[in-house]
């Protein structure tokens, strides 16, 4: 019997977890090598005001990530996680499978910048060894275990809070430039001979120092309680770095000129009271910096497999004996060696940027979403205005456009082509997502709309939303591919089923209506149904008609097959006429048992009985319903339409009449538009050869006259009755 314990997976807390990579990755190279150059461009107001625009973006995008994440169950991956849980694995997965590559890349970036640093120190070593030696440094202590890792991680915190404290030493043993400028002329810098630059030039310079909010966020999947340590080591970490670089702001306008600012990189190592200090600090911001990186793309990977987004995600997904994801870091290890060997990101860089702040812009529309949703599930403990998402959304995809327009909307464009390529793996998510309730909170706005503009539904908008009553499925097998041909492409059905004492055929029922619905949604065809029970049909249908009368997305045409071995042709008589007098338009289909619809392919429409005055009016009486579904089934068949129209001696009197009814319809071109004498009617009927005659329904027949018509021409048909909602003409 095997006695042993199960390992125990290492679990970090606040500090540990997140806190401290977040705070080192907000306090790296740009502090130490571009602040200066910042204050000297822009002045003291000019590079507070670029830090609080820059804060702006990020806190709100902490705020909004916080709140989400006090509200959810956030699984490994963080980002990744929240949006999935939101927006659905096709949009996370989106999102997250090019933000593991910035993360990824990002290692490499960093590792130039500690490689930069060292060379000051080692002047003749090699810089690909350098920098091979370096990621060989990352890659050990990761590997050892991220608690390891972390462990290092305070060691480098230390040294840059001596660094700081040394770089305000400055002021002690420098004499104060009291020249310093408010406001700033924008010299440029060393690489452009200082020919200029603008407010949001430096703005993007400085902006990557503030990119670190999902430091700690990347790690949700290793925290004790992520909904706790996120909110508080993210929070506390951005504020507590904003008040250091709006300190270190007022410290390098005392301790150099602005022409120093501009032309020395190296005034905060040149005017700190102790310099090496602040060196270890930039060696130890960089190294912090690709640590955090490293540790967390990986986790980024491995929720990616977990979910099946990527190919070999049972790979990706696998974790070692201590719960870290170990194919994930090779595979990490292997994507920062290409970006080693590249020599010069500065092409990548600002695409990296971009999947960083489209990342933000994300967190931020998510905590949009769940905040305008107003759902009883979104109770975050952390309760934000919902203008902070909004402010963080839209300066994150400003931003972007600030700093390259072009290579902004090349990263949003690459965005979707995830998009489209993950909608194709049709993914499925066991935990489901907030999506429906958006479409729907959609639907309601659009629904209100709708109603404040006409009351009523107007003609134009017209479509076949059908209702169909089912007692058992042969109804629905005979009948089935002329339904679907009516609705497609955006109309609906609803199929009523009713229950049946006989368990046989409600077992039968039971199985087959969802098969039909799913057939039906295949062909991306709305359609739902439900059982009602009652014992009289006509009865039970006409209260249904009535409470669905009720509904915005109601049916507008009840659809009845009709057989010959049917004995309810006194229910479909009282079906019709409650149908009349709730407005419902009616499809009677009269099957002809033999042949069905044949090839579906021809189709003849009759038309007669206009009123007097159509021309003027546009009022054809009981001929709109027919002529609408025939114009849909020729187009649904690809088919060939002949109208036959009756002529008489009020309404349809010559040929010019026939001539203009083919104008205002607008049939096809390839319609044959011929005429008939109603004397003759029945005979022509009786001649025509074609796979389904659609009529008005004569309100004098009966439903046996109607079967016996069918049985006559040996040809299926489709009877049609209007209601109010229906007008061919407009």
């Amino acid at each position: 019997m095997d006695t042993k314990e199960p390992i125990q997976i290492k679990k970090f807390g606040t500090m540990a977890g997140v806190f401290t990579p977040t705070f080192l990755t907000v306090l790296g190279v740009i502090m130490f090598l571009r602040l200066p150059w910042v204050v000297g461009n822009a002045g003291i107001v000019g590079a507070l005001l670029i830090i609080v625009v820059a804060v702006a973006i990020t806190i709100t995008t902490a705020l909004s990530l916080s709140s989400i994440t006090t509200n959810i169950r956030i699984g490994s991956g963080g980002a990744f996680s929240l949006i999935s849980q939101s927006l659905g694995l096709e949009i996370g997965g989106a999102i997250g499978i090019p933000f593991f590559f910035s993360q990824a890349i990002a290692v490499a970036m960093y590792i130039f910048g500690f490689r930069e640093g060292l060379q000051s120190i080692l002047p003749d070593y090699n810089p690909l060894l350098l920098d091979i030696l370096v990621f060989g440094l990352v890659m050990l202590i990761a590997f050892i275990s991220t608690s390891f890792a972390f462990k290092i991680q305070y060691v480098i915190m230390a040294i840059i809070l001596l660094s700081i404290v040394s770089i305000v030493g400055g002021l002690f043993i420098n004499e104060p430039k009291l020249d310093f400028i408010w406001f700033g002329d924008y010299p440029g810098s060393i690489e452009n001979n200082f020919s200029g630059s603008s407010f949001w030039l430096v703005f993007a310079v400085f902006f990557p120092a503030v990119t670190g909010v999902m430091a700690g966020a990347n790690m949700s999947g290793d925290l004790n309680n992520p909904r706790r340590s996120i909110p508080v080591g993210t929070l506390s970490a951005v504020i507590i770095t904003t008040f250091i670089y709006l300190g270190l702001v007022v410290v390098a306008a005392l301790i150099a000129t602005p022409i120093e600012l501009v032309e020395n990189y190296n005034v905060f190592i040149d005017k700190a009271y102790f310099g090496p200090i602040v060196l270890a600090g930039l060696l130890g911001a960089t190294l912090s910096s690709a640590l955090a990186s490293f540790v967390g793309a990986p986790r980024i990977l491995l929720a990616l497999g977990e979910k099946r987004i990527l190919p070999k995600s049972e790979f990706l997904s696998k974790t070692n004996i201590k719960g870290e994801p170990f194919n994930a870091m090779i595979i990490t290890a292997v994507i920062v060696l290409i970006g080693l060997s590249l020599r010069d990101l500065n092409t990548i860089a600002p695409l990296i940027t971009m999947f960083f702040m489209i990342t933000y812009a994300m967190v931020n529309l998510v905590a949009l979403i769940e905040q305008s949703l107003s759902l009883p599930s979104f109770r975050p403990t952390l309760k934000i205005s919902i203008y902070i998402p909004l402010i963080g959304a839209f300066g994150s995809i400003t931003v972007m456009f600030i700093i390259n327009a072009v290579i902004a909307m090349a990263s949003l464009v690459l965005i979707v082509l995830f998009y489209v390529y993950l909608v194709k793996k049709k993914l499925k998510s066991e935990a489901g997502d907030s999506r429906s309730g958006l479409f729907t909170a959609l639907a309601e706005w659009a629904t209100k709309k709708t109603t404040e503009l006409s009351p009523t539904r107007e003609v134009r908008s017209w479509r076949p939303d059908l209702l169909v009553p089912v007692t058992r499925p042969r109804e629905i097998r005979s009948s089935f591919k002329l339904i679907e041909s009516i609705v497609a492409p955006k109309g609906s059905v609803k199929f009523l089923a009713l229950k049946n004492l006989d368990k046989d055929i409600q077992d039968k029922m039971n199985t087959f209506l969802p098969e039909v619905s799913h057939r039906l949604k295949k062909q991306n065809i709305s359609n739902s149904y439900t059982y009602v029970s009652g014992d009289d049909f006509a009865e039970t249908l006409k209260i249904s008609m009535q409470s669905l009368k009720a509904a915005f997305f109601k049916p507008n045409t009840i659809f009845i097959p009709v057989s010959a071995s049917d004995n309810l042709y006194k229910s479909y008589q009282k079906i019709i006429d409650v149908a009349e007098q709730n407005d419902y338009a009616v499809m009677l289909y009269v099957p002809y048992e033999n042949v069905g619809l044949s090839l579906e392919k021809d189709i003849a429409l009759w038309l007669k009985d206009f009123s007097e005055g159509w021309k003027n009016n546009f009022n054809i009486k009981n001929n709109d319903l027919a002529i609408l579904t025939s114009l849909l089934l020729q187009k649904n068949w690809n088919g060939n339409l002949t109208v036959k129209v009756a002529i008489d001696a009020k309404a349809i009197k010559r040929e010019e009449d026939v001539i203009l009814l083919n104008d205002l319809v607008r049939f096809p071109v390839s319609t044959k538009v011929l005429t008939y004498s109603l004397e003759s009617e029945l005979e022509m009927i009786g001649k025509n050869v074609t796979d389904l005659n659609i009529f008005p329904l004569p309100k004098d027949k009966s439903v046996q006259d109607l079967l016996d018509l069918v049985n006559t021409t040996r040809t299926s048909a489709l009877f049609c009755l209007d209601s109010s909602s229906e007008n061919a003409l407009v």
